[in-house]
């Protein structure tokens, strides 16, 4: 768990927001919960035993220090041309995957072959917000399938640029019942997204423990 006077929030009721506030609370990580369905962020933190409070985002933006933004990338944007103002000192969590549907049952990149999610996103915060990549190496289900598994506890990779944002991440991926594995800067961040070497669905192809992890960095 984080510092009790850490205010976390998850902005992003989907299957990834949805599936991080389910493991969050498993690990009695306490959190703010917000969504543009309002009505959705209710209702799942209804289900999570005291440990999620429904709030709008404007309120989550006000009280938390660190925001696990679990939506899609052009809403990411959206969300930093809204509030970014207001971001300044926040620790910012991007689990993007800057894909989409390639008409075939599959994805595609929406973004240059070599550019990443997080590197465009910490091009577009506003200086003195410290930007992590993590939570986007797995899909939902593995997420949800692989949180607290023993005795081979199962690996997040995360991105940060700054030591003590990632200290904090680093808390939330334990809270989450996994073990964190800080791959570098943000500069790595491509490895960590859909298609790169240490994701679910690139070259690693599977959830690991912490020796397979390392063996792949």
């Amino acid at each position: 768990m984080t510092n009790s006077d850490t205010t976390v929030a998850i902005i992003g009721t989907g299957t990834i927001g949805g599936t991080l506030a389910a493991e969050f609370a498993a690990g009695d990580q306490d959190f703010l919960l917000a969504g543009r369905d309002t009505e959705a962020a209710r209702k799942i933190a209804a289900d999570l035993g005291g440990h999620a409070e429904a709030v709008s985002v404007d309120e989550a933006v006000e009280r938390a220090d660190v925001l696990v933004v679990a939506v899609w990338l052009d809403d990411f944007e959206q969300f930093i041309a809204q509030y970014g103002g207001r971001l300044g000192g926040k620790v910012i969590v991007d689990p993007t995957n800057p894909v989409g549907p390639d008409g075939q049952g599959g994805y595609r990149k929406v973004i240059d072959e070599q550019e990443s999610s997080g590197q465009i996103l910490a091009g577009l915060l506003p200086a003195g917000t410290r930007l992590v990549k993590a939570f986007g190496t797995l899909s939902a289900p593995s997420l949800s399938a692989a949180a607290r598994r023993e005795p081979d506890r199962a690996v997040l990779f995360y991105a940060a640029d700054d030591d003590s944002a990632g200290d904090l991440v680093a808390d939330l991926i334990r809270a989450a019942g996994f073990d964190p594995v800080l791959v570098g800067g943000l500069d790595q961040s491509i490895r960590l997204e859909m298609f790169g070497d240490l994701h679910e669905y690139g070259a690693l192809g599977r959830v690991v423990t912490e020796s397979e992890a390392l063996k792949a960095l």
